[in-house]
């Protein structure tokens, strides 16, 4: 099985990233304490973009990535962040080794 990167960008509505980044820093402390398959999951700022949160996690595999996708945490996530204009784009990629 290979391994499984997802690099993402958040948009998030002006003025609310303040509010976004304990919220998303929860959530990851949560993915990598209750998912085993969740290996790595880095959170960063870009510096000339106030709207703007990145976000790079490493899953064991593609299922590893779906027990995230469909788990306790991410559900949590979208519920904490409704209305705070989070909109969010990621690509999977594959690690070359």
């Amino acid at each position: 099985m290979t391994t499984l990167v997802i690099m993402g960008t958040f948009e998030v509505a002006p003025g609310k990233r303040d509010q976004v980044v304990p919220l998303l820093m929860a959530h990851r402390a949560r993915c990598l304490k209750d998912e085993p398959g969740t290996l790595q999951f880095e959170v960063v700022l870009p510096r000339d973009e106030e709207s703007k949160l990145l976000i790079y996690e490493v899953y064991e595999n593609d299922e590893a990535f779906e027990v995230h996708r469909n788990g306790a945490s991410i559900a949590q996530w979208r519920e904490a962040t409704a209305g705070l204009g989070v909109k969010v784009v990621a690509t999977k990629c594959t690690p070359v080794e």
